[in-house]
């Protein structure tokens, strides 16, 4: 290790450095500094179990690869993120003491530097492969309804980092390749002003965005369902186009009114605090459809909305085709004291028809908060520019259209278009094979294909969130 040391530095303080007396000065500078590392817990192990072998000062220094990490690390506002998350400065510094044969004067000053540089290396090289391929932020952190599958880094991805033999080949191939992203990227490199927006607002728009896509959420399918909430639209995704594109109406948001923006937030803005009736964001498998379905009405909605409505009309139940139940027994409204009940005493359905809320078809998924995608009877809602409107499931602009995309021509499909068409009292099920997976999630800016980039409105403020938990990493 001396021998190699001075024959690259031409400074003679190195030709008395063993593993043995770095690996003392190494173990003391990693139980100083762990605290301060993105993955301290992590990088003891390693150099614990690899006896403190310096493989990035021995292996990169001196043809250059930790120069250019540097490079890369100051760069990272590409990606919309901070490069002081990075430390390039002080490896940089650190890097040229080796190449300056009188800034080390000491045995002690190189086994600190070394072991300083090893470390501060390996901390940010993992940081950056993480970042880029993985996301700084882990999304069930800082989002309370978010249900979709997302891939960390674990050791086995980590451990990688520590075998890597060229650096700049390393880090070209963890650039992100999604077309969509590397959109946004020259979007934020050209500093554009998105639609209504100021340029520094696209900028932060821009940047939390290219922290979702590197999320990874799009299934992993030729072909798939995606909602995007704030931009109120559902795509039917194959081989990487959109296929069937429709409006949708998703449920009530925080930020309606558009009060708070990256350019002008509240604290209370800056943690998720979700509408009751929000949209979660989730992955599921479409596995079949109900035509002609019946509404079990939930609780809160027979609450807030149908009892109220009961009694003021007394007609309100039979004209909307809703009938009452106690313990699965149907009962007569008339005999119910209206201003004396609650939901949690009666089951409230509604009955397939014109009037019912969930329309003519609603496609099932499985997911742990009871969404799902229907029709409505309410068609004027899609003329709305602002469509977070529901309880929690979407709206479907064209549900028959999904139905045929989905399906195909077929008996399947035409039992599905005949029965839409008519009023059957009872729901058919039909089953979707093979299941297609549905992405329901949240992007409030893109890049179409002309090139433009679009911005939407942030409904639910997690924009917001994001933002401030990316500003506030250290």
């Amino acid at each position: 290790m001396g021998k190699i040391l001075f024959k690259k530095t031409r400074n003679k303080v190195f030709k008395d450095v063993t593993p043995d007396g770095l690996a003392r000065v190494f173990q003391k500078v990693l139980a100083e500094e762990k605290s301060n590392l993105t993955y301290g817990s992590f990088i003891s192990k390693f150099y614990e179990q690899n006896n403190y072998d310096p493989v990035f000062v021995m292996d990169h220094i001196f043809n250059k690869d930790l120069k250019t990490s540097v490079t890369y690390y100051k760069n990272a506002g590409q990606h919309g993120l901070n490069p002081e998350l990075f430390k390039a400065n002080e490896i940089g510094e650190l890097i040229n003491k080796f190449y300056n044969k009188k800034a080390i004067k000491t045995l002690d000053q190189a086994y600190h530097d070394i072991a300083e540089l090893e470390i501060l290396s390996a901390n940010s090289l993992l940081r950056y492969s993480n970042a880029l391929q993985f996301g700084v932020i882990d999304p069930k952190s800082v989002y309370v309804r978010y249900y979709i599958p997302t891939p960390r880094p674990d050791s086995a991805s980590m451990t990688k980092v520590f075998q890597v033999s060229d650096l700049k080949t390393y880090l070209d191939s963890i650039q992100p390749k999604d077309p969509g992203y590397i959109a946004l990227q020259k979007a934020l490199a050209s500093g554009v002003a998105a639609n209504g927006i100021s340029a520094e607002e696209t900028k932060r728009v821009i940047a939390v965005n290219l922290e979702r896509l590197r999320w990874h959420n799009a299934p992993n399918a030729s072909k798939y369902v995606s909602v995007n909430i704030p931009a109120y639209q559902l795509d039917v995704m194959q081989n990487g186009k959109s296929v069937l594109n429709m409006k949708v109406c998703v449920g009530q948001g925080r930020n309606i009114n558009n009060s708070e923006t990256l350019m002008n937030y509240a604290d209370s803005g800056k943690v998720d605090k979700p509408n009751r009736h929000s949209t979660p964001q989730l992955s599921s498998l479409i596995h079949s459809v109900e035509v002609n379905p019946v509404w079990n009405i939930p609780q809160s909605i027979a609450s807030k909305e149908i009892i109220v409505e009961a009694k003021k009309d007394r007609y309100y139940l039979e004209n909307k085709g809703i009938n009452v139940y106690d313990n699965g027994h149907l009962v007569d409204p008339d005999d119910i004291d209206w201003d004396n009940v609650s939901a949690a005493d009666y089951e409230f359905k509604q009955q397939p028809g014109d009037q019912n809320s969930l329309g003519k078809i609603k496609f099932l998924f499985n997911n742990k908060s009871s969404v799902y995608l229907h029709d409505t009877p309410a068609k004027n809602a899609f003329g709305m520019s602002m469509r977070a409107i529901s309880h929690g499931c979407v709206r479907l602009g064209d549900p028959q259209g999904l139905a045929l995309n989905l399906f195909g021509r077929g008996p399947k499909y035409d039992l599905i278009a005949k029965d839409m068409s008519e009023d059957k009292p009872e729901p058919t099920s039909v089953a979707l094979t093979p299941k297609v997976p549905v992405l329901i999630t949240y992007m409030t800016a893109w890049v179409d294909d002309a090139g433009t980039v679009h911005a939407v409105p942030d409904v639910y403020g997690l924009d917001i969130v994001l933002y401030n938990a990316l500003a506030t990493l250290k």
